[in-house]
């Protein structure tokens, strides 16, 4: 599939720069984009380890020929440079509080038309398990999902923290980098959309999409992965290490 053509001037100047800029740096194995919706808006969720992955997870979306959206508090829009960037892009503006955003959230996806996704990393933040595996995430994607019903398509990623270790801040570019991103098919909530959006239904959603990107995971690193995802409540004071480059490249 061809790369998206973004309408947006702004949108297309910064995939020019970047996109050599990651294909400079990673070797990328990209799989999976069978599982993308022919038509219409979808929502991609991708596990997160370091900050790159923001990037690699955008770069493979934008190469499979859609057009990543990424949410954003609504503040932002309105800052001298950052502002101008994210309303040239078209990127998501967000309201604080659950259900404002859920309004935000359902207005956005009523907006977007074919070859546009919203891009998310449901854990919210960089993953604190020791071995990198997804950990609990935040609730956010689940009212996303059930308020614009629109397919969720669980992707995973492994290989960007060769690149940049988690809480890394010295990138080592070369030699380029094996980076692996995956997309499965769009996790199953059907039965989920007309029940009360309480905690334990957006808790059932959050588990079966945080259950098929630990799968596709598991099957990048061929390992199996923790029975149990790490939770940082249960943890509040827990202090992950920093990650350090391996001694040798992945093969």
């Amino acid at each position: 599939m061809p790369i998206a053509r973004p309408e947006s001037r702004i949108y297309r100047a910064i995939a020019r720069i970047v996109r050599p800029l990651m294909f400079s740096m990673c070797r990328y194995e990209w799989s999976g984009s069978e599982n993308f919706p022919s038509e219409g808006g979808f929502i991609a969720a991708a596990n997160h380890v370091t900050e790159l992955d923001a990037l690699t997870f955008v770069h493979y979306l934008f190469d499979q020929g859609y057009e990543p959206r990424v949410l954003a508090k609504r503040g932002l829009f309105t800052t001298p440079v950052v502002g101008t960037v994210l309303r040239g892009t078209n990127m998501i503006p967000v309201d604080r509080g659950s259900a404002a955003a859920a309004r935000s959230l359902q207005r956005a996806g009523e907006e977007l038309g074919d070859g546009a996704c919203v891009a998310i990393f449901p854990e919210g933040t960089l993953t604190r398990d020791p071995d990198c595996w997804p950990m609990e995430p935040k609730t956010g994607l689940a009212r996303i999902a059930l308020t614009t019903r629109l397919p969720v398509v669980p992707v995973a990623q492994w290989g960007a923290t060769d690149i940049l270790p988690r809480y890394g801040r010295l990138l080592r570019p070369f030699p380029r980098k094996r980076v692996q991103v995956v997309a499965g098919p769009p996790v199953d909530l059907s039965d989920l959309y007309d029940r009360p959006q309480d905690s334990a239904t957006l808790r059932e959603v959050m588990d079966r999409v945080m259950d098929a990107i630990t799968a596709l995971l598991a099957e990048l690193r061929d390992e199996r992965a923790p029975e149990h995802r790490f939770d940082l409540r249960k943890h509040p004071d827990y202090e992950v290490k920093k990650m350090h480059y391996p001694p040798v490249e992945r093969p």
